[in-house]
């Protein structure tokens, strides 16, 4: 199956203020964007240490929530070594696609081969793009996720835009992603092993200079909170926005809808 048209690429029309911003968003994205190339051949098993575990099933639960039927079409954005991409595909028939997009070259060619693994070329295409100007028409999508990447996003509100822009009316915006656990003791615990542990066991790992690993914790920190997400997905234009918070709440899985009339 042939991947949704491409949209034609916009030239920019801001002021010099506005062009300078994009600038130096775009100067923090290239070093997030070579931070993870160079974890790339890790990045699977310490994302397994990071989410103690618990990632497939999250995983699974979003495929779950967004409602994937057997001819879906689906983008996964931030799709990173493609493991959503390939949990959204077991719902596919022939019919059925998934587009995964990711601005990371080398995470793109480390997931092909797991693709290829696993026959599911015919299920799910890979493009290089940034999650901010995809290369698709609107509507092309019935469902757009996203999976441990938004956070890493330059502008979180036009990233959730894009995300909407290119699913139909009614169409599904899924977003999973770490938060804050809601168990006050169990809160003190795991922070102490994401700010301390894990950083520790990720360098001695990825063995990089680039210290991705202090970098995630912190990324989560910074991120707003569950009901933060929910209102910002609401301004972005989502309605009937709803989350789930799964294991005493390390992550949270928020879904909205775009409105029939957009």
């Amino acid at each position: 199956m042939a991947i949704p048209t491409l949209r034609p690429i916009k030239l920019s029309m801001n002021s010099d203020k506005e062009i300078e911003h994009e600038v130096l968003l775009k100067k923090r994205a290239e070093n997030i964007k070579s931070m993870f190339g160079s974890i790339v051949g890790v990045y699977d098993l310490l994302n397994a240490l990071l989410s103690l575990n618990f990632d497939k099933s999250w995983r699974k639960f979003a495929v779950k929530v967004s409602d994937i039927k057997s001819d879906t079409k689906v983008l996964d954005v931030c799709t990173g070594t493609a493991d959503l991409a390939i949990s959204h595909s077991k719902s596919l028939n022939g019919n059925g696609l998934v587009v995964g997009s990711d601005y990371c070259h080398e995470m793109l060619k480390y997931g092909l081969p797991k693709i290829k693994k696993r026959h599911l070329e015919h299920k799910i295409k890979l493009v290089e793009a940034d999650t901010l100007q995809l290369p698709f028409r609107d509507n092309s999508f019935e469902v757009s996720t996203v999976a441990f990447g938004i956070r890493n996003v330059s502008n979180l509100d036009e990233g959730i835009k894009e995300m909407k822009r290119v699913v139909e009316p009614n169409g599904k915006v899924v977003i999973l992603e770490f938060s804050q656990p809601t168990n006050f003791l169990f809160k003190k615990i795991y922070f102490f092993y994401f700010t301390r542990i894990l950083p520790m066991i990720g360098r001695l790992i990825a063995k990089s200079k680039v210290d991705a690993y202090s970098y995630l914790p912190q990324s989560v920190l910074a991120f707003p909170d569950r009901f933060s997400l929910k209102k910002k997905m609401e301004l972005c234009g989502l309605k009937d926005v709803k989350f789930f918070a799964r294991t005493l709440g390390i992550v949270t899985i928020h879904i909205g809808k775009k409105p029939a009339n957009s």
